[in-house]
């Protein structure tokens, strides 16, 4: 049976006549007039079926009934203050929990953390590695790393890196590959989709290789594990595979790359983007990100680049925002810029998808 309890203006305008002995003097604690404090006073009288107080020429006083209400309602009201005052410094001083695709946690953030724990000793990292879009009000997380195309409504959203797809293969599968066009003779490894490796295939003009073939893996690290295995041949983003290249498990058997259509974005809600916590972790990513890309550039990073190709998942909308426009930075930085849409010709993914009669899979990470 739910509870009925009377209006929390009418007990606030109640405490405050009653503390201060005077409706004017309660307006201006509460910034009202003395008329509002009066009818939120007599409101509660008619809820509770009894006079509270005793109206004077300057004054009033509390009845007997007002006499055995007020400790209740001061008890009440600075319960409420202690919980608020609580949750207030657990969001401030407490854990930072971050929501992250396994891939990325596992691959490129878990390996760094060391360093954000040396510098922010008193901020406790609280890692969730999910696939599933994190909800800020209801799963207590406090900032995401999202993979997508950085609009999110209502949203602080800070571009982190975008990588190119290139191949990768174990040492001894890269002896048995003799240029690109062998590919057709070993298998190819997929994360989720196939239309990565379609879109690569296509815009390096390989033909006669059936791009949705090989096997399908639920997440990149298993791709990967596949490829350092010997499996096949996996097409990957750099920051997933920057030590198994460093170790030598894996290699890059021919310099082609593609931009990859989806960039990382550090998200969290606009209301909570400047508390301390919060501001210290994402100018910490920034700063990783950027010392990530500088050590980046080397030689491993030359050949040619695709820059016209597209992976086709791309082909999915924008989030709706009051302005639906993808954003990608000009050059590596932090602060995004408004890119405008490809256009549809030939030479386009998501116009040959459409000609091709391949529909595009809508996806969303982080």
């Amino acid at each position: 049976m739910p509870r009925r309890l009377p209006p929390l203006n009418a007990l606030r305008a109640f405490e405050a006549a009653a503390r201060l002995s005077s409706f004017t003097l309660a307006a201006r604690a509460l910034f009202v007039t003395p008329g509002a404090i009066s009818q939120q006073v007599k409101a509660l009288e008619e809820a509770l079926g009894q006079r509270l107080f005793l109206r004077r020429t300057r004054a009033v006083a509390l009845t007997e009934a007002g006499r055995t209400l007020l400790p209740a309602v001061q008890e009440a009201f600075a319960l409420l203050s202690r919980a608020t005052a609580a949750m207030r410094e657990r969001e401030r001083a407490g854990p930072l929990t971050v929501s992250v695709l396994p891939s990325f946690a596992v691959k490129w953030l878990v390996p760094r953390l060391a360093r954000f724990r040396a510098r922010h000793p008193e901020i406790d990292v609280r890692i969730v590695a999910d696939r599933t879009l994190a909800n800020f009000r209801h799963d207590g997380v406090d900032v995401a790393i999202r993979h997508g195309f950085g609009e999110y409504a209502g949203m602080r959203s800070v571009w982190l890196m975008a990588e190119d797809l290139f191949p990768v293969c174990s040492p001894a599968l890269a002896k048995a590959l003799r240029g690109p066009a062998s590919l057709r003779l070993h298998a190819l490894l997929h994360d989720e989709t196939t239309r990565d490796w379609e879109v690569w295939l296509q815009m390096a003009g390989l033909t006669g290789i059936d791009g949705s073939k090989g096997p399908v893996f639920g997440d990149a690290i298993m791709t990967i594990q596949a490829a350092i295995e010997g499996h096949g041949v996996a097409l990957t983003r750099g920051e997933l595979v920057e030590r198994e290249m460093a170790t030598g498990q894996l290699v890059q058997p021919f310099a082609i790359r593609m931009p990859a259509a989806f960039a990382s974005y550090v998200v969290c809600p606009e209301e909570t983007a400047e508390l301390p916590k919060i501001a210290a972790f994402r100018a910490w990513l920034l700063e990783e990100a950027a010392n990530w890309r500088r050590a980046a550039r080397g030689p491993d990073r030359s050949g040619t680049r695709l820059d016209g190709a597209m992976p086709l998942h791309c082909a999915e909308p924008a989030p709706k925002t009051t302005r639906n426009l993808r954003r990608k930075p000009a050059v590596p930085g932090p602060e995004p810029v408004t890119r405008t849409r490809p256009a549809r010709s030939a030479a386009n993914p998501r116009a040959l998808a459409r000609r091709q009669g391949k529909p595009g899979k809508r996806r969303g990470r982080g």
